[in-house]
């Protein structure tokens, strides 16, 4: 009975397989041909690596597009990569630009003739210009980064290098929407940084203005042969000059500057700064000095023409602050104040 029973389930089971399989066999199973020859589904070469390599130099960019290095480029006399289209991106790719030229010319990287919209990006250029005793020559090129012929506009250099060059280091137009951010310049002849706008950077050694923007924030200049910083206003930020002024700016905000024969900070208005001086005066401020502090040797503390508030001004041989109008002020010096009206003071 027991061997009837299993034989009896297992057709059962039979019956309804076969059952179903007539029932998936009625439904349409659609057109096995082809609807087509086969296409390629993977990404081109162009595709996967959308810019131009640049191995050797010279080399002329004549395309707008994005390029890149691949290796470090060196060459023996004139510029390195020359740029005359718009809509460029420059991608160093963190590698070096370089000249051996002789008697430092040409330039690293040229904008030639107006270019708009250009990016130089992540690596470095350098020469072999050395510094001695504010003479400066050697190999190597003229410039960093250059344009010629007219005016390029909406430019940005973001982490370039520049050492060694004769002239200056970074040098684009102030008034077109020209950026450096993230740079540093050290031994170039000329100004270190000369743009719209300057960010997050610092120049060491240059024989004549370490910036000069429209607007500088966060940045550094280092022995400067001529002014540290020249701008609108400046933040954050610190400049230093042999003999002219550390900064000079229409507002100095949380800023500190120093000159040995010039005047450290010299500004429409300072807030919150420091300014150093060996035979000139610390900080001048035209309009208003806030919560400053000025030092000399041998001039003036802190001096404006109108009003100091909170402020600190010393001198070794000369007057501590020189004000119109002192509100809440110390001095130390000789006098310690020259102060027409005081409020809130001795």
């Amino acid at each position: 009975m027991k061997t009837n029973r299993t034989l009896t389930k297992w057709l059962t089971v039979l019956a309804f397989s076969m059952t179903s399989l007539t029932t998936l066999t009625a439904f349409a199973q659609g057109s096995l041909t082809p609807p087509g020859a086969p296409v390629p589904t993977m990404k081109t070469l162009a595709q996967m690596e959308p810019r131009t390599p640049i191995s050797s130099a010279p080399f002329t960019i004549t395309n707008s597009g994005s390029y890149y290095l691949t290796t470090n480029l060196t060459v023996s006399s004139g510029n390195a990569i020359t740029i005359t289209t718009n809509n460029v991106t420059l991608d160093l790719n963190g590698f070096t630009i370089a000249s051996t030229t002789p008697s430092a010319a040409g330039t690293g990287v040229l904008l030639a003739g107006g270019n708009a919209n250009i990016a130089i990006l992540n690596g470095f250029i350098t020469g072999g210009v050395t510094n001695n005793g504010s003479v400066y020559g050697g190999s190597g090129f003229g410039y960093g980064i250059f344009y010629s012929g007219n005016n390029p506009s909406n430019v940005r250099v973001s982490h370039i290098s520049v050492s060694g060059c004769l002239n200056d280091g970074i040098h684009l137009y102030t008034i077109s929407s020209t950026i450096v951010e993230s740079c540093t310049v050290n031994t170039v002849g000329g100004t270190g940084i000369y743009a719209q706008s300057a960010s997050d950077s610092t120049v060491t050694s240059c024989g004549d203005t370490g910036i000069n923007a429209i607007i500088v924030l966060n940045c550094a200049v280092y022995n400067a042969g001529n002014v540290g910083i020249t701008c609108g206003p400046a933040s954050n930020s610190y400049g230093s000059s042999s003999n002219s002024y550390g900064i000079y700016a229409t507002t100095a905000n949380n800023c500190r500057g120093s000159s040995i024969n010039g005047t450290g900070i010299f500004a429409g208005t300072a807030n919150n700064s420091v300014g150093l001086s060996t035979s000139g005066t610390g900080v001048y401020a035209n309009l208003l000095a806030v919560g400053c502090y000025g030092q000399s040797s041998s001039g003036t503390g802190l001096f404006t023409k109108n009003i100091a508030n909170s402020c600190f001004g010393y001198s070794t041989t000369s007057t501590g602050i020189c004000a119109n109008i002192a509100n809440s002020c110390m001095g130390g010096g000789n006098p310690a104040l020259a102060v027409t009206n005081k409020y809130n003071m001795p």
